[in-house]
């Protein structure tokens, strides 16, 4: 994906059972975190540190959404087990994933079409700022460059 170029535009559900497009949040940065599986170990590691430290992003005016090709009541029971406080989005269809450029043909186990961890901040015009796409599902993304970029847009 890169930068300064339209993000492509998604109709995803919540675990709210709303749908959440991209588009509903111009005029605001939004941070999007691809992730592999809800209840794995990184993805946890991952999702909680967001947790932790959810007020850095909202004082960037930055939107977080957590997207995987987990099924909304999956993804319900992951956030309510780490008391997430962010928005997690199911792409059980693999639209975003693959508009996105971040799916494994083939993953662990051999599931295929397991979405890659990936972050993406989109400035409040819709266009990506960061993209950092991740061939191993056991690393995390450069939190602190993400921060940077954030940062750079206030």
């Amino acid at each position: 994906m890169e930068i300064n170029t339209k993000a492509p535009d998604f109709k995803l559900f919540n675990t709210d059972k709303k749908e959440i497009t991209l588009s509903d949040n111009e005029g605001k940065h939004v941070l999007l975190l691809f992730f592999p599986l809800a209840f794995t170990s990184t993805c946890t590691a991952e999702l909680c540190s967001i947790r932790d430290n959810y007020s850095v992003y909202n004082n960037l005016n930055t939107i977080v959404y957590g997207i995987s090709v987990d099924s909304l009541f999956t993804l319900a029971k992951f956030k309510s087990d780490q008391n997430l406080n962010f928005e997690l989005l199911s792409d059980f269809n693999k639209t975003a994933s693959k508009d996105y450029n971040c799916l494994y043909n083939d993953f662990v186990f051999g599931m295929k079409g397991v979405s890659k961890r990936a972050a993406f901040v989109i400035d409040k015009d819709g266009k990506i700022q960061y993209s950092e796409i991740l061939e191993n599902a056991g690393e995390l993304p450069d939190f602190n460059a993400i921060k940077n970029c954030l940062n750079g847009l206030n």
